[in-house]
């Protein structure tokens, strides 16, 4: 403690000696009377940073494999790409994390056919949520989310970082991050509380606690037949997060010919069978049938217009926590034993 970095210092609310605040201790102890006092600021955002665990040598290795990893790259990709440039970025990311519960009151249907009735149902949910999104413009590389809540983190040195790689700086208010933040977790808890009949709903989020996290990232810019593509290797686990390579075209013709031929066959073959051998004419049926039968040529087509580059998300949708799910018990026990009553287990 005697070689940290002492920011400020504050009077003793017991004896009023003065406290030496060491940079990163919420806690501080008087060295007069021994009172122990919490120390939080008022302003100012807790920066974190995660460790860098792959080189260069084992990025470019993650970047070799994406190349031969699908079939939807043209095929010799690896061989014909020419590297041009790699280097690590550190890009700022808001991390936020909370408690989310949530209530749920309603009916949910149950049984079949004459024996279907709704019954109360009470559904509970209590999860740790995390959220994060880039502090700052990353349109460049094409990530917008990273995975934060399992990585370790440490205090954030600026200096350390310079000497590593390219640091962003972020932008943007903190305010709009914690709303975005708490949008995205009510929404998630709205969807894990489902009635057929929904009478109220409370949603909560306790204590969200927001920080900014610099995470580390290998950037590959390389060139196949003189067009330029990048991919971003993760700097702590070395797994591809997004990637871009040319699209292979045998790929694309094959979606095409395949979709236009059954999307045809569904679309016209379909009904024209009905139509001739049927007894009993399904218009609904065949109407069900032409659709099939134009999407399945649609989706070919869109494949064959769009996939002239393959592009990968590691990190498409957001994921909130791992979450769990608590049933109501006492409604559910009181299900348990009207239950058992109906079947005559035993007596009212």
């Amino acid at each position: 403690m005697n070689n940290s970095k002492h920011l400020n210092s504050l009077s003793c609310p017991r004896c009023g000696g003065m406290i030496q605040i060491p940079e990163g201790f919420p806690i501080v102890k008087c060295p007069f009377c021994d009172l122990r006092s919490v120390i939080q600021g008022e302003k100012g955002i807790p920066r974190y940073q995660v460790p860098v665990h792959v080189s260069k040598e084992a990025a470019l290795q993650s970047w070799g494999k994406f190349l031969s990893s699908t079939f939807k790259i043209t095929r010799n990709t690896r061989s014909r790409s020419k590297l041009a440039d790699a280097f690590l970025v550190f890009v700022p990311y808001w991390n936020i994390n909370g408690h989310g519960l949530g209530w749920g009151f309603g009916k949910k249907r149950v049984g079949s056919g004459d024996n279907q009735r709704y019954v109360p149902k009470e559904i509970r949910v209590s999860e740790e949520l995390f959220w994060n999104s880039a502090a700052c413009d990353v349109s460049e590389f094409g990530v917008n989310h990273v995975k934060i809540d399992d990585r370790p983190t440490y205090p954030f040195d600026q200096s350390d970082l310079h000497r590593s790689g390219l640091v962003f700086e972020p932008i943007g208010s903190c305010t709009e991050t914690l709303k975005l933040a708490n949008q995205a977790f009510e929404k998630h808890l709205n969807e894990r509380i489902r009635l057929d009949k929904q009478t109220q709903l409370f949603v909560r989020i306790v204590k969200p606690r927001l920080s900014l996290v610099y995470y580390p990232l290998w950037i590959i810019r390389y060139t196949v037949q003189g067009r330029a593509f990048q991919v971003v290797v993760d700097g702590f686990s070395g797994e591809v997060i997004y990637g871009k390579a040319p699209g292979s075209i045998t790929y694309r013709a094959a979606a095409l010919v395949l979709g236009m031929a059954f999307g045809s066959f569904i679309a016209i073959d379909g009904p024209a069978f009905i139509l001739k051998f049927g007894e009993n004419l399904n218009l609904i049926f065949i109407l069900v049938l032409i659709l099939i039968g134009i999407g399945l040529m649609v989706f070919g087509w869109r494949i064959f217009r769009y996939s002239e580059h393959y592009e990968y998300h590691r990190y498409k949708a957001q994921w909130l926590g791992p979450g769990k799910l608590n049933l109501g018990l006492p409604q559910e026990a009181r299900e348990l034993i009207e239950t058992a009553r109906k079947i005559g287990l035993f007596r009212k």
